[in-house]
């Protein structure tokens, strides 16, 4: 009988050397997203007519904005890296497109946020003169501007993780998350709006929520089972499948929340009078639901982060996907492209 294999590699270090990431970076992942959604509320919200779910969703952009920008400059350690990367644009990197994307959407995030804070102060804080017109007649432009970059702000980072070597990252990345990260995005701005706005203007932020809740969870359902087992263990084992264990419950129970306040601002706030009791219920009710919704999304992003980090610590995450994709090349007949994939 042989003996299992056990995976080492040259002097005990690992294969794939773990990314310096850590707090700062699942910070910005979780923020970018949480911006890009809150981006496309508001914009929703001013074209529908809801100026408390508006104001609320632009202010949790540009906070948002702001912060996940800080936590990303302090893991860089300079300010000005960050600006160096702006000195090219290279679309084979998604770092060097992110950069931009970011730079892009706070600009447009940075003038609604502006607009907003004018009117709630009575136009009395800014003391824009003459300018006041030029830039009230800015927001609809702005806020155009912000949500083209919205998107792409809340999925990019899921394809800047795929480009790299680490084991779960990389086999994530091919196989939906993406569309994880943009659900999640969904999600988190979905519950943000719903804990900050009133009840009666949230109807949209709470399809939203429940949209990016289904996304996510099949999303990352079908993610997985592409997936091979030795790149799915970092998912599941130790702190990061804490978190992402604590990111589904979250989920559902958030949702089972947002469909509860849907249908009772629907129905039993009709059949009620929509009486200040009942106005408490939904209230409380929605605010509860919707921080379950956006602490899931982070959970989600620092699960992910973080298992990433934990696969190169193992060799075997490395190896054992290498040698499946390599007889599953050779089950297919391609046994001369490479020395690797001949006999």
């Amino acid at each position: 009988m042989v003996e299992d294999v056990e995976f080492t590699s040259y002097y005990g270090r690992p294969i794939v050397k773990a990314p310096p990431w850590g707090d700062e970076i699942g910070t910005y992942l979780f923020l970018g997203g949480l911006a890009g959604g809150s981006s496309l509320l508001g914009f929703g919200a001013q074209l529908t007519d809801r100026p408390g779910l508006r104001i609320a969703s632009r202010m949790t952009a540009i906070a948002a904005t702001g912060i996940g920008g800080a936590a990303l400059v302090a893991d860089l350690g300079r300010p000005e890296r960050f600006l160096n990367m702006m000195r090219v644009v290279k679309v084979s990197s998604p770092m060097s497109l992110g950069t931009w994307i970011l730079s892009g959407f706070g600009v447009g995030s940075g003038v609604t946020f502006a607009i907003e804070l004018d009117r709630i102060t009575g136009e009395k804080l800014l003391p824009l003169g003459p300018l006041r017109k030029v830039l009230h007649a800015m927001e609809t432009p702005a806020a155009v501007e912000s949500a083209f970059f919205a998107t792409p702000l809340a999925a990019y980072t899921a394809v800047l993780l795929g480009a790299t070597a680490v084991p779960t990252w990389n086999a994530a990345g091919r196989n939906g998350l993406p569309y994880v990260f943009v659900s999640s995005a969904s999600m988190a701005a979905g519950g943000a709006a719903m804990a900050l706005a009133p009840v009666a203007e949230t109807g949209p932020a709470r399809l939203l929520a429940l949209a990016g809740t289904a996304g996510e969870a099949y999303a990352m359902s079908a993610m997985r089972k592409r997936m091979h087992p030795a790149e799915i263990d970092p998912l599941d084992d130790g702190e990061p499948g804490h978190k992402l264990h604590r990111a589904e419950k979250l989920l559902i129970a958030g949702a089972v929340g947002a469909a509860a306040v849907e249908v009772g601002a629907r129905v039993f706030a009709k059949k009620l009078g929509g009486g200040w009791k009942t106005r408490a219920v939904l209230r409380g009710l929605s605010v509860v639901s919707g921080a379950a919704l956006a602490a899931a999304s982070a959970y989600t992003r620092f699960g992910v982060l973080e298992a990433g980090i934990e696969s190169t610590k193992d060799p075997r995450h490395v190896v054992e996907p290498q040698r499946a994709r390599l007889e599953e090349r050779r089950a297919r007949g391609i046994t001369d492209d490479s020395i690797t994939t001949g006999r």
